[in-house]
């Protein structure tokens, strides 16, 4: 028996892909562009670079100002990335996996960033459009991975009723 599925793979390569595109675009921002913290440029329209360090949860709520904090969040995101890693590997639907790749990744590109900085380095400012925070590439594929997790669990929640309501009238 394999240890993982095809899907399942697909989730962990998905993730070393968040991973990789994560940290090169934080790369880029701070070695290539050297964009300093508060520092903002117009990319166009309403996108601009901006550099913040945040060291809160997402979107800089809950602020750890406390070493303390900062590693227990960083070992909680390795824990979640962990368990999500050995959900993922048996799964047989396409959305769960893609969803929680998306996850797993986003998460363990933040925790990287904590372990190095400090804090979570975020960069894309689209603050011109009404939304508040300026965000990663991790960040995003959290947000998308949580949306694609919740559409599943609904699709497949659907599954389940339409199943029992076909065995209850059989």
């Amino acid at each position: 028996m394999s240890w993982v599925t095809r899907l399942g793979g697909l989730a962990l390569i998905l993730a070393l892909a968040v991973i990789i595109a994560d940290q090169a675009s934080k790369h880029w921002i701070l070695e290539v562009l050297q964009l300093r913290e508060g520092e903002t440029l117009a990319v166009f329209g309403p996108l601009h670079l901006t550099g913040v360090r945040n060291s809160g949860v997402s979107f800089g709520f809950l602020q750890a100002r406390h070493d303390l904090v900062r590693w227990a969040l960083a070992v909680f995101s390795i824990v979640v990335s962990v368990v999500l890693a050995v959900w993922v590997r048996r799964t047989e639907r396409p959305l769960f996996a893609v969803a929680v790749g998306l996850v797993m990744g986003g998460a363990v590109g933040n925790v990287i960033d904590r372990i190095r900085f400090g804090a979570v380095v975020d960069f894309i400012d689209v603050t011109r459009l009404q939304f508040p925070w300026v965000f990663n590439v991790a960040d995003s594929a959290i947000t998308l991975g949580i949306c694609l997790l919740l559409i599943d669990m609904l699709r497949q929640d659907g599954r389940e009723r339409a199943a029992k309501t076909s065995q209850d009238t059989a």
